[in-house]
């Protein structure tokens, strides 16, 4: 299960990742219980403000309100966020792969540099060129391992 820190939910939001599972899920409940927000918010222990950020898709519960929110609506944690996890899971894997795709051409870039550079280097430089070109080199198996590791992790 995937739980965001507020810096995460954030970034989420910027990147016009949304809640609307689990606003629809929160008002839902609330109207089938026959609860206002500001009775949600004593028996959840939030201010009304907050139960309206959350239908409204402005804010995301913590763990500690999810948990009293499933138990007062009498229903697992799961069948509360399904959908929003899922979402989570798209948005962060869409993440995942702009960060190797720009890993990639890093890389790419360099090892073009390592290829394009070798002779002449060694042309203009003679037995010098190893410094640099050992540079140019050292910085591209930098960015390999990059993508390596990247790709291991998925």
């Amino acid at each position: 299960m995937i739980i965001l820190g507020s810096d995460q939910e954030n970034k989420l939001l910027a990147k016009g990742g949304n809640y609307m599972e689990l606003s629809i899920q929160i008002k839902k409940y609330r109207t089938e219980l026959h609860l206002s927000q500001e009775e949600l918010a004593e028996k959840v222990y939030v201010t009304r403000q907050t139960i309206s950020n959350w239908e409204n898709e402005k804010s995301y519960p913590d763990i500690h309100s999810l948990l009293l929110l499933s138990s007062l609506f009498n229903v697992s944690l799961d069948q509360l966020i399904k959908g929003d996890i899922e979402k989570m899971k798209e948005i962060i894997s869409e993440q995942e792969i702009k960060k190797f795709n720009y890993y990639g051409s890093i890389y790419t870039v360099h090892l073009a540099v390592l290829i394009i550079s070798a002779v002449p280097l060694f042309m203009w430089l003679g037995r010098y060129a190893y410094i640099p070109f050992g540079i140019l080199f050292i910085i591209t198996m930098y960015w390999a391992l990059k993508v390596e590791k990247l790709k291991k992790k998925k």
